[in-house]
């Protein structure tokens, strides 16, 4: 299973799910447009490598590593 927080700059990827016991985080990651099915690139990482940049339905995402971890890709 590859998770969003293993890509590397530059790398596209589809989101296949979600996971997490945090029903109130996972509803922030689907408002923030981080659906099913979605394709999602890293674009780039801060300097310690969290949080990470992300280009997604056009517009760009920073979220945290941690979150990135529980969203599965492929």
């Amino acid at each position: 299973m590859k998770t969003l927080d293993m890509l590397k700059p530059g790398e596209n990827a589809v989101i296949t799910g979600i996971n997490g016991q945090n029903t109130s985080l996972r509803r922030r990651l689907l408002d923030m447009g981080l659906t099913l099915n979605t394709k999602v690139s890293l674009v780039r990482e801060a300097p310690f490598g969290d949080p990470i940049e992300l280009e997604v339905r056009g517009y760009s995402l920073t979220i945290r590593k941690s979150d990135a971890q529980l969203i599965e890709v492929k």
